[in-house]
């Protein structure tokens, strides 16, 4: 039954490797054709209904791309269409976000600290609020707004906010940032599900009809893939926060998360701007420079939580379930011994100033609240303590072992 345990964490592992593999294909290909479109230059002897050309060399060879503004005067024989690296980065991300955020949900989702939910209540608000951003956004760009681009991106920055800000009043931290992405992330891939390959379809049906397509429908889906440019950055962002307490572990991680949508923007700023003219505005990467230091002096608010709070809280009944299990007060006085130095509120290894991940192993509470993640890395594996630290031996590592098994057999 234990390997079940191994076998799952390598299931989370599997899809998050595809996940990271289609997104760069993705975001690899939204990079390419968004500098493309910008460096396309005028040739007199292009054909009827072209709009520019771009000579590239890669790979050993010369490449010459010609674009139609609207259509060619017929369908190619070949036509290749960029869909399923936006479709499959999406399906594994909600599969992986599943997998850590609902199936490990009272581990990484809900925070009791903020407010008291059930498992199912925080799945509900995880998956529904998802739709939220592209239903808004969607509006928005049908909407009069869309003759005020810039009106309107400033909206959908003030919606991330606000969803960054809720998110943090539910989730854990970590949850909070993923969820934001993940928001981000369906507007995105909606995007090209629901705008940009629908109007593609319709200009490529009229070409298979005889008929002149409407330039109109190309217009649409350029704006939104020019959008999902923009958010690009600030997801890859999300994506790794998990990684870094200092993102997802302070008072002010709902800020962090806003002001980097807004690096997203500069930094795509410059480099489309140097595709179309040849020189980036520098002034942006100031302003990038800028946030990202008010980010990092919002990352030094530390947590108020004391061990003294962490001890006097309740236990939730996933917590119980471990806590009372046969061996907990050896395992625990082994994680004590080998583990809270560096996952402490305080930490006292080193040079250290906060724990990794933000995991604090200190009180019954927290060790309890943990055990997945302790029998997998200091039990099955020999990932902690790392190598440079005082060293677990095979007898401390099978106790931990022992009494995870002994809540898995119940």
């Amino acid at each position: 039954m234990y390997d079940l345990a191994v076998m799952w964490e390598w299931i989370a592992f599997s899809v998050r490797w595809l996940h990271v593999i289609t997104a760069m294909a993705w975001i690899g290909a939204s990079f390419y054709f968004i500098a493309l479109d910008l460096m396309l230059k005028p040739n007199p002897a292009l054909p009827d209904g072209a709009y520019g050309e771009e000579w590239e060399v890669h790979g050993g060879g010369f490449y010459h791309t010609v674009k139609y503004l609207v259509a060619p005067s017929r369908m190619p024989e070949h036509l290749t269409w960029h869909k399923w690296q936006s479709y499959t980065t999406w399906l594994s991300g909600a599969a992986l976000l599943m997998i850590i955020y609902w199936v490990g949900g009272e581990l990484f989702l809900l925070d009791p600290t903020k407010v008291d939910l059930a498992l199912w209540q925080g799945i509900l608000i995880s998956g529904g609020s998802l739709t939220i951003g592209w239903l808004l956004y969607d509006q928005m760009c049908k909407s009069k707004l869309s003759d005020h681009p810039t009106v309107l991106m400033l909206l959908l920055f003030v919606i991330l906010m606000i969803m960054s800000w809720g998110y943090n009043q539910i989730f854990t931290g970590r949850a909070a940032l993923l969820h934001l992405g993940a928001f981000t992330a369906t507007i995105m891939t909606a995007n090209v599900f629901f705008q940009i390959m629908p109007n593609q379809r319709i200009v490529v049906e009229d070409l298979k009809a005889g008929r002149t397509p409407d330039a109109k429908y190309g217009k649409i889906a350029k704006v939104r893939s020019t959008h999902n440019n923009y958010l690009t950055l600030p997801v890859v962002f999300l994506m790794l926060s998990n990684h870094y307490p200092l993102a997802f572990g302070t008072e002010y991680s709902w800020i962090i998360a806003s002001l980097i949508f807004l690096t997203g923007v500069t930094i795509r700023h410059y480099f489309n701007t140097m595709h179309a003219t040849g020189k980036g505005p520098h002034w942006t990467w100031g302003v990038t420079v800028l946030l990202m230091v008010v980010i990092a002096w919002l990352s030094s608010v530390r947590n108020t939580e004391t061990w003294e709070d962490a001890e006097a809280r309740e236990l939730t009944p996933y917590e119980q379930k471990y806590a009372s299990a046969a061996g907990f007060e050896d395992a625990y006085d082994t994680v004590l011994g080998n583990c809270s130095m560096c996952h402490a509120r305080e930490p006292v290894y080193g040079t250290m100033k906060w724990a990794p991940k933000k995991v604090y192993l200190e009180t019954p509470g927290d060790v309890a609240r943990h055990a997945d993640q302790i029998y997998l890395q200091a039990g099955i594996s020999h990932a902690m303590p790392p190598p440079t630290a005082v060293q677990m031996d095979e007898e401390a590592r099978q106790t931990i072992i022992a009494w995870v098994r002994e809540v898995r057999n119940q």
